[in-house]
């Protein structure tokens, strides 16, 4: 796996912080966020269940221009897989 860096959260001090990456392999999207509250998790559980495998996280709006430049990148890695 090598993982395309795309940025991370602008206002933290670098550290423990939401980042993007693509996975220039596959062209998956890999975020790093805070772990959601158990609020939220509840919310997101009227939808259905949060399989073990998977975690609901949150990302800052301010990293939005980040993950829009790590979504142009992963679907342009994804045709070039194609």
């Amino acid at each position: 796996m090598a993982l395309v860096f795309f940025g991370k959260d602008p206002n933290t001090d670098g550290d423990e912080c939401p980042t993007a990456w693509v996975d220039d392999k596959n062209a998956d999207m890999v975020l790093q966020g805070w772990k959601a509250d158990e609020e939220t998790e509840a919310e997101c559980l009227t939808v259905g269940p949060i399989p073990g495998t998977e975690a609901v996280i949150r990302i800052p709006a301010r990293m939005v221009p980040l993950i829009r430049k790590a979504c142009d990148a992963a679907e342009q890695r994804s045709s070039e897989l194609r």
